[in-house]
């Protein structure tokens, strides 16, 4: 049995939320540069909204590096061509110089292009 249009998106937008994940704890920057929509900005949790192409470029410098992240929850809405990703994550990341554990929420913005679905916006707040 087939899985349905629905499910199928939401498996796809899992599996690339997912990839992203694990490109930041690689640190593939090449890997995020695809998952990424060009204009793509990601909000920290200061509420600085940082371009992609900024990001990025710091995390090849080293000013963002991410040692582990521990999923606590995970939603997924499909609708139509968008899909919006919420869950919150415990991650121990090194920013800037300073190593801690980081209670975050994301949230994030999908679009599907063809048979991509890329992240078009990204947010992290505290819980």
């Amino acid at each position: 049995m087939q899985p349905s249009p629905d499910q199928s998106a939401h498996d796809e937008v899992t599996t690339a939320f997912r990839a992203y994940l694990r490109a930041m704890l690689d640190g593939n920057t090449d890997a995020l540069d695809t998952l990424l929509a060009d204009g793509c900005t990601l909000t920290h949790v200061t509420g600085y909204v940082q371009p992609k192409d900024e990001w990025l470029s710091q995390m090849r410098s080293g000013q963002f590096l991410y040692h582990r992240i521990e999923e606590k929850s995970l939603a997924v809405a499909i609708e139509g061509s968008t899909a919006h990703v919420s869950g919150r994550f415990i991650t121990d990341a090194t920013v800037y110089g300073t190593r801690a554990n980081w209670r975050l929420h994301m949230t994030m913005d999908y679009a599907r292009e063809g048979d991509t679905w890329t992240v078009i916006r990204a947010a992290a707040t505290t819980w």
